[in-house]
């Protein structure tokens, strides 16, 4: 049984209880981040850190701990749940006053709910998707404007992976005005004449932590990189395609809408991204 925490404290799973007026239950007010643990090292926290930041500022809400106080329970839960390769999930949201109200409540009155645990995933490195690569549908962008904010509000992203699975796919890129904003919990990417291109950062598209390190990596290893929308038939007609994420970090995409990505097999540059990104990136974990 996983031990987990909860306001302070470290309990086990099924101790765990959170007020039914709480918001994050009612309004889905409040914001996540999922951090990758790899040989008991934390993946880029720091980036995921300032990141829940921003996402907090954007809803008015605090950050109800420190960096280092954050850093700390990520490594107990580790520690007391024997993560060797897996995630670490963490929930902020404002709280419970003990009733159900659209105005937000006092936060000198209301404190916040932060939640944590973790998911052992041995097979994070070497995912069977990162070998064979993944199959995506392509479907209308129906979420909120603020995409930006890592807000809890996930429906419709079920929605959509729930509609790939339904036709034996894996995930789905969502499509607004004609061109991909990203995938279901993933930002979206296509290789073409050599060149990375991927959705400019603006409030349709969550700004990822890896998406910052990968462009990052690619260019320091002299890769072209062009930062723009791009249509699903632009990616079907593409050389390759990719998708990135703290959890599956470089995963290469071989079909769209049943069309197989140039010869259908994970391309050279993906791949050669994805090695990139585990090396450099385990090096600084910490």
């Amino acid at each position: 049984m996983r031990t987990v925490y909860l306001n302070g404290s470290f309990i086990p799973e099924n101790e765990a209880k959170i007020s039914i007026f709480d918001r994050g239950f009612l309004m889905s007010d409040g914001v996540y981040e999922v951090t990758s643990v790899i040989e008991r090292k934390l993946i880029d926290f720091e980036g995921h850190f300032h990141r829940l930041e921003r996402s907090l500022s954007e809803l008015d809400m605090t950050t109800p701990l420190t960096k280092e106080g954050l850093l700390s329970i990520h490594r107990r839960l580790i520690d007391k749940n024997s993560v060797n390769n897996g995630l670490i999930y963490l929930q902020i949201t404002r709280g419970s006053a003990g009733d159900r109200d659209f105005v937000f409540p006092d936060p000198e009155t209301t404190p916040q709910t932060v939640v944590m645990f973790s998911q052992n995933k041995e097979n994070l490195l070497d995912s069977p998707s990162a070998i064979s690569g993944i199959k995506i549908i392509s479907i209308e962008d129906q979420r909120w404007g603020r995409r930006d904010i890592k807000t809890t509000q996930l429906l419709y992203p079920s929605i959509g992976k729930m509609m790939a699975k339904k036709v034996n796919a894996d995930d789905a890129w969502m499509v607004q005005d004609g061109y991909v904003t990203e995938g279901t919990s993933n930002n979206a990417y296509i290789i073409k004449n050599g060149k990375i291109i991927t959705r400019a950062k603006s409030n349709d598209i969550l700004h990822g932590i890896t998406r910052a390190a990968v462009l990052r990596f690619a260019e320091e290893a002299q890769m072209e990189i062009e930062e723009r929308n791009f249509s699903i038939s632009e990616a079907r007609d593409a050389e390759e395609a990719f998708i990135t994420s703290a959890s599956s970090f470089v995963t290469p995409v071989v079909s769209i809408d049943g069309q197989n990505i140039a010869n259908g097999s994970p391309g050279p540059m993906t791949q050669r991204l994805r090695e990139i990104y585990l090396d450099e990136s385990i090096k600084t974990a910490i």
